[in-house]
């Protein structure tokens, strides 16, 4: 069957969906052109039917109920963006037993449940595409599905969360503390009034669950991932990491190796040298290292009404493409199996740490016993400034493992000298 016109159900009409929207209204005649078939919305379901909109949709298309669009036998696509996980979660598992191909910008969703919604898709023969859900408008799902298939990635390592590299930007570009810059952020609609999930690092923990699954054909549970945010950042350890060369920012970061998959996600000392330190305000960008391709950087807007609608439309071509020429893509997700992860604590990783310290002979003598006998060696050993008796000392290490690192933190808070722990972040070089 050639279908002439693909119908389209959409299930909220927020940020994404009005995105979706727009697009389809200005674009749909190329799109169409493309396809060799006309795009048509015809339903869309949303909570609150007076709630003005601002669209250009025909009123009489929407819906408040869910199963006028999910079970409508004319609607070939359903583009679920009211995000959420259980309703969305049951909204797609009966999108595609009703025979529907699915589009969804839902990372919190797929990276919790993708495979088991994968699962469900390829039992009915259907698929589930989701590039909106990381990056908003970058290109990542697609090419690490397809464009660079044939390649072994050894390492991903990104900022794909736009709130916190806002913030991050404002701190070392204006000088502004954390919550100044987070208030900035919320004022200009980077942030949401709840910004944890953002700050805090789960966001991103999502995302790259997403990515790392992909890049290394592998089923992830967040569990796996660590997870640490941007909220215990200081301005004062933004300026002297700038001091030193370096850039803070918050890195997604996947890597296999012969002992497993390392994941993690917290704010890092990039190089000002490397591309990623370049990246400001609410762009995201993903720098990846394949055996065959070598070095590779994906950079653009993460998230926003068009940049993430311009993804899901993409996805609505390819679904489209499927049904008219009754094709399948495959799910490439089927084949992906558990591997090892190696534990944090035996992971390596260069540390930046301050600390105040007694201003006394022989304070960097004990220093550097402590970390000696916990076999950590020491890059960098700098007195900042002395105020009262107290000395500020930045260090930073070379590399070491983590639990190696953290008995010498132990050894620290036993001395008698060491007034206080003030901040640990992990260095890339």
């Amino acid at each position: 069957m050639n279908k002439e016109t693909i119908k389209i159900g959409i299930l909220g009409m927020g940020t994404v969906g009005s995105g979706v929207s727009q697009i389809l209204a200005q674009n749909g005649k190329d799109m169409e052109h493309k396809l060799g078939a006309a795009l048509e919305v015809k339903r869309v379901a949303v909570r609150d039917l007076a709630k003005p909109r601002g669209l250009t949709l025909d009123p009489s298309l929407f819906t408040d109920n869910i199963d006028h669009v999910i079970l409508d036998p004319e609607i070939d696509i359903v583009v679920e963006t009211m995000g959420g996980i259980e309703s969305a979660r049951h909204a797609i598992t009966k999108a595609l037993e009703n025979g529907k191909f699915v589009v969804t910008a839902n990372k919190d969703l797929m990276a919790q449940h993708g495979m088991e919604l994968l699962a469900i898709a390829k039992l009915q023969g259907k698929n589930i595409f989701y590039e909106a859900s990381v990056g908003g408008g970058i290109p990542l799902v697609r090419p690490l599905k397809f464009c660079l298939a044939a390649n072994r990635i050894h390492k991903i390592m990104g900022i794909i969360n736009g709130t916190t590299n806002y913030i991050l930007t404002q701190m070392s570009t204006a000088e502004k503390e954390f919550k100044d810059a987070l208030a900035e952020a919320q004022a200009k609609g980077f942030a949401e009034a709840d910004p944890s999930s953002d700050v805090e690092g789960r966001d991103a923990s999502y995302k790259l669950n997403i990515l790392a699954s992909l890049s290394f054909s592998s089923r992830i549970n967040m569990e796996d991932i660590y997870v640490e945010g941007i909220t215990n950042v200081k301005l004062r350890d933004i300026r002297y990491a700038q001091e030193l060369g370096y850039a803070v920012k918050l890195l997604a970061i996947g890597e296999e190796g012969e002992g497993g998959l390392k994941l993690r996600v917290h704010p890092t000392l990039i190089p000002h040298a490397h591309p990623l330190a370049a990246v400001k305000n609410e762009f995201n960008a993903i720098f990846l290292e394949g055996d065959a391709v070598g070095e590779v950087m994906f950079y653009g807007r993460g998230a926003g009404s068009l940049p993430t609608g311009s993804a899901v439309c993409a996805d609505i071509m390819d679904a489209a493409r499927a049904i008219k020429n009754q094709i399948q893509n495959g799910i490439v997700e089927a084949t992906f199996v558990h591997k090892p992860v190696v534990p944090m604590e035996e992971q390596l990783s260069r540390f930046y740490l301050r600390l105040k310290a007694i201003d006394e002979p022989g304070v960097f003598a004990k220093l550097a016993t402590a970390f000696g006998e916990a076999r950590v060696s020491l890059d960098k050993i700098i007195q900042k400034r002395s105020v009262e008796q107290t000395a500020e000392i930045v260090l930073v290490t070379h590399d070491v493992a983590e639990g190696n690192f953290t008995h010498a933190l132990d050894s620290l808070r036993a001395m008698p000298s060491i007034r206080s722990i003030n901040s640990i972040l992990r260095v890339v070089e």
